[in-house]
């Protein structure tokens, strides 16, 4: 059996847990777009391939549970907090102006330790530089937003820093261009657990134009 196909038995069979990362400063759409895409699908996948419960549980976490003040003064409130949150097997880390996870011992503990027992990991924009900060990406390809493409390159050169791609699928890791770039991305990973026809109807639902690739 694949890695995708393991995936989908889980998605199908139990739900798989969704972690979605917040910190000071994360960008809005990096980290709502992929919630928007997981939680639809979930919402979706009842009906269309008749599954007893959802196909996917989907949570934020900060490194407390509480209020996060986002970009541009947007407050929301994590589900839960690095002490008491559960194993995922999707990590969603987002982007924005990370230097303060960059800098943050506990958030860099924490969010190694699940990548370690995430099977799958994926980053928004500037999520990577989080990713390559641990070492996730070294001698794997990654992208991020074009802004910050050369500063990437620079921090980081054991990462092969790709241009001009929405995202770039690793495997089990996998990197998205900026802010609305992850919600193609998300989709793309829909269609890879739940299949294509899953990942079109959530993105129809949404009324999102996207194309497969």
């Amino acid at each position: 059996m694949s890695f995708d196909q393991e995936l989908g038995r889980k998605a199908r069979q139990g739900g798989l847990d969704v972690g979605v990362l917040l910190f000071p400063e994360v960008e809005i759409l990096d980290f709502a777009g992929p919630y928007e895409v997981f939680t639809v699908a979930a919402r979706l996948s009842g009906r269309r391939l008749g599954l007893d419960r959802p196909a996917f549980r989907v949570r934020t976490v900060a490194a407390a549970a509480g209020l996060v003040a986002a970009r541009h003064g947007l407050r929301v409130e994590a589900d839960c907090g690095f002490a008491d949150a559960p194993s995922f097997d999707a990590l969603i880390v987002p982007g924005g102006v990370v230097t303060q996870p960059m800098a943050d011992a506990a958030t860099l503990a924490w969010l190694a330790g699940a990548a370690r027992t995430a099977r799958l990991v994926a980053s928004v924009c500037t999520g990577a530089f989080l990713l390559a900060r641990l070492g996730l990406l070294d001698g794997r390809r990654a992208t991020t937003h074009w802004e910050d493409v050369p500063d990437l390159r620079a921090a980081f050169p054991a990462v092969s820093v790709i241009e001009e791609e929405a995202f770039v699928d690793e495997g089990r890791i996998v990197t998205s261009a900026g802010i609305s770039a992850g919600i193609g991305m998300s989709l793309h990973l829909v269609g890879r657990i739940l299949g294509q026809d899953m990942a079109r109807t959530t993105a129809r639902q949404m009324q999102y134009e996207w194309t497969p690739r």
